[in-house]
């Protein structure tokens, strides 16, 4: 196979992994396209490595097409594969502003095939891998590259290329290994009490360590215990016992089953705790009213500019360098020439009215 690419310009390029189905997810195969061939190399196998076409992938003289790359570079570089020459046409037809932009509805609008996308949601750590899954992770690839010229010829059409180019630049940079879990991200809202403020923070951080020991223990993932959804659900109405609890919006009844009685426990321990001031409040945020200003006047500049341009806001701006020129404004042209994945040519259409809101914002 490598052999083979060494002769190819552009190869395409997918993954599949087991991460709906285990607790830690597992790169489970690696699909290599091109015009004329199909390899799916199967990672569980002792021996095959990602890292095997680390050369190939980290070549940016080759067109490297994937679709919506962002968890696959992940893995990637958790096996130490870095890609360069990334050409990603779900960023790509997103940049253009097509109102459909998933592979299988560009497949289908640009070439007049229809995928089957039933097993999305499989197991792929199976072996042997069935054959109609075994179709599935190689139709991935085996219209990608036909593919990525089209939605690269609407690009150069649009004359958005390098703007493209700077989204998959910054799309590859900032790919790393993936954490080993998921963190908890919940939003307390600062209005309650202080108690209840401390209450939903304790309570939150001990069932996410919960689901995680219940997740590892069954090796299945974190959400199959309890979703998000189901802990914001816990710790804003948190049932008074497992009756309750199996009434409470998202909790399985194998939650409920195996470990009902802990869960209650522990959510009336510490709400007396929280009524008695036993535990702390989360800190208030550091607020920047400058910063929200800078980013609501360079989103209606963007939105203004690509009204002029005829293209969609984000190729004006992304909302990543919205907030970055937001939250450290450059001062003069050579600063703002050094941001980046600004680049050349946004500098020079919008660089001197980015810094004239910036200052008027400050």
């Amino acid at each position: 196979m490598v052999q083979a690419l060494e002769a190819e310009p552009m190869f395409a390029v997918d993954l599949e992994a087991d991460a709906m189905h285990a607790f830690r997810a597992r790169l489970c195969f690696l699909q290599i396209g091109t015009d004329h061939d199909i390899w799916l190399l199967d990672t569980l196998v002792p021996g095959v490595e990602a890292s095997t076409i680390a050369g190939l992938l980290g070549d940016a003289r080759r067109t490297k097409v994937f679709h919506a790359a962002q968890g696959d570079l992940q893995f990637l570089a958790e096996a130490g594969v870095r890609v360069r020459g990334l050409f990603d046409t779900h960023r790509a037809a997103t940049l253009l502003g097509w109102p459909k932009v998933g592979l299988a509805d560009l497949v289908a609008e640009r070439l007049g095939v229809t995928l089957d996308k039933a097993h999305q949601q499989s197991d792929f750590s199976i072996r042997p891998l069935p054959p109609e899954m075994r179709r599935y992770i190689a139709d991935d690839v085996r219209y990608l590259t036909e593919l990525g010229r089209l939605v690269n010829a609407a690009v150069v059409a649009a004359d958005i290329v390098e703007e493209v180019q700077l989204d998959c630049e910054r799309l590859t940079d900032e790919a790393v290994a993936r954490p080993a879990v998921a963190p908890l991200a919940m939003k307390i809202p600062r209005s309650l009490p202080p108690a209840e403020q401390a209450f939903q923070l304790a309570a939150s951080t001990r069932l996410h360590a919960l689901r995680l020991a219940w997740a590892e223990a069954a090796d299945v993932p974190m959400g199959r215990m309890l979703s998000n959804a189901a802990i914001q659900e816990l710790v804003t109405r948190p049932p008074r016992d497992r009756r309750g609890l199996s009434r409470t919006p998202g909790v399985r009844g194998q939650v409920v089953r195996e470990h009902g009685d802990e869960v209650v426990a522990l959510l009336a321990g510490l709400r007396t705790a929280a009524d008695r001031g036993e535990l702390p409040v989360p800190p208030a945020p550091t607020r920047d009213p400058g910063r929200r200003r800078r980013e609501e006047a360079l989103k209606e500049l963007r939105t203004a500019k690509a009204a002029e341009r005829g293209v969609t806001p984000s190729v004006v701006l992304p909302n990543a360098l919205v907030e970055q020129l937001a939250a450290a404004p450059p001062l003069d042209m050579e600063s703002l020439s050094r941001v980046p994945y600004l680049g050349e040519k946004r500098v020079r259409l919008y660089g001197q009215a980015v810094l004239s809101v910036l200052a008027g914002t400050s």
